[in-house]
């Protein structure tokens, strides 16, 4: 085992890297620097920086990169309505990238000679973390916890026997051990009880999102603007991209909008059961799909329609500064610069409703959509387009008639 100086941990204060603070120190003797981002976890960050001193780093960076995440990240997929196997609006797949990119920001102004992550050597994560410091810094070097020779756990239940032992406080129990991830686009809950699919998730796990059942019973109506594809403004009151983010969080969540319980196909090749709540991210999906509707021309949103699973499996799969993922967020802005106007949604107990749509830049016309008297369309015109679109057909049909 080659000498280790300084680590750089990216530290969330929960199970795993609580124990790889401690197990690092011990295992390789080196100084540590913890690194957590606010991107919007709210409550699970408070007390952060005297857990990781307590635990022995020897400083720790809780940087607020809310802003840069909701802007620079969550955005451009919104603009790009990525959505894995039509249900994961991809919240812990965008914030691992940006995470990623500062740890090594971080390492280089502590000089630091190498990262770690506490992603398993199961999940999604542990590819979104290096594949990140590969492209941004490839002479890093990489400590991936649960797949290094030295590590002596096996499970979970044993990691929480070593934090027992050493005195770290855990937000999880054997009793009820499944973890959860939050950002400003949702929360994840995985593990645990959560593993038998067959099984419903206790109401006591959601933290963002109040059941459907629970919603009030008066609809609440919220107009969302865009500019270019980009939401800027909730009910006519301009906000910026983190703000706007917590503000549809709280409306939406409150009304029991954007539970997701699936079973996804993860990287590995396994496929693994998780739990979201992304209300924020559920409507403003809806409202962007609404705007579009009236401002993009029918070609190019087919075109961009079927890049939707290409964009959004390099999302999931740790892509994001590849040279791929760059021509096509390239493509996905030109597609956006007409998507300009307003989208008006109903919440009501879980369910997201467009009900109005306006844009100055809309290329829908009431003269010529209206099913009433007009005189600027010949529908006589569409005898000809309907045989000329049919000739094939009845080609085929008349050889086939032959034998």
């Amino acid at each position: 085992m080659s000498e280790v100086k300084k680590v750089v941990l990216a530290y969330s204060g929960g199970l795993d890297t609580s124990v790889i603070l401690k197990w690092l120190i011990e295992t390789y003797g080196c100084e540590v620097v913890c690194f957590a981002a606010d991107i919007g976890q709210k409550e699970e960050l408070s007390g952060l920086q005297e857990k990781a001193l307590k635990t022995g780093a020897s400083k720790i960076y809780i940087d607020d990169l809310r802003e840069e995440f909701a802007r620079d990240f969550v955005f451009p997929a919104l603009r790009a309505n990525a959505i894995y196997e039509g249900t994961y609006l991809l919240g812990t797949s965008l914030a691992r990238p940006l995470i990623a990119k500062r740890q090594l920001e971080i390492a280089t102004l502590e000089g630091a000679d190498a990262v770690c992550h506490g992603a398993t050597g199961k999940g999604n994560d542990q590819v979104r973390f290096e594949l990140t410091y590969m492209a941004l810094n490839p002479a890093i070097r990489i400590i991936a916890a649960w797949r290094d020779d030295h590590w002596g756990f096996d499970s979970r239940a044993s990691m929480i026997d070593y934090a027992e032992k050493h005195g770290i406080p855990l937000p999880l129990t054997k009793a009820k051990p499944y973890s959860s991830d939050r950002n400003l686009l949702h929360i994840s809950h995985e593990g645990g009880i959560l593993e038998n699919p067959w099984s419903e998730p206790n109401e006591d796990m959601f933290v963002i999102t109040v059941s459907p059942e629970a919603a009030p019973d008066q609809p609440t109506y919220v107009e969302i603007g865009f500019e270019k594809g980009v939401p800027v403004s909730v009910d006519g009151v301009a906000m910026s991209p983190a703000r706007l983010m917590d503000h549809m969080n709280t409306v939406a969540g409150a009304n029991g909008i954007g539970r997701v319980d699936m079973v996804e196909n993860r990287f590995v090749g396994m496929k693994s059961r998780g739990v979201y709540e992304t209300p924020g991210g559920t409507a403003l999906w809806a409202a962007h799909r609404a705007v579009e509707s009236i401002t993009m021309d029918r070609e190019v949103m087919m075109m961009r329609d079927s890049l939707i699973p290409k964009y959004a499996q390099l999302v999931y799969n740790g892509f994001w500064y590849a040279p791929e993922m760059e021509v096509l967020q390239k493509f996905i802005d030109d597609t956006q610069e007409r998507v300009t106007g307003t989208a008006r949604l109903k919440l009501y107990k879980g369910n997201c409703i467009v009900v109005g749509r306006k844009s100055p830049l809309s290329l829908y016309s009431e003269d010529f959509a209206t099913f009433e008297k007009e005189r600027v369309y010949n529908q006589k015109d569409a005898t000809g387009f309907i045989r000329l679109n049919a000739l094939r057909l009845r080609i085929l049909a008349m050889m086939n008639e032959r034998g």
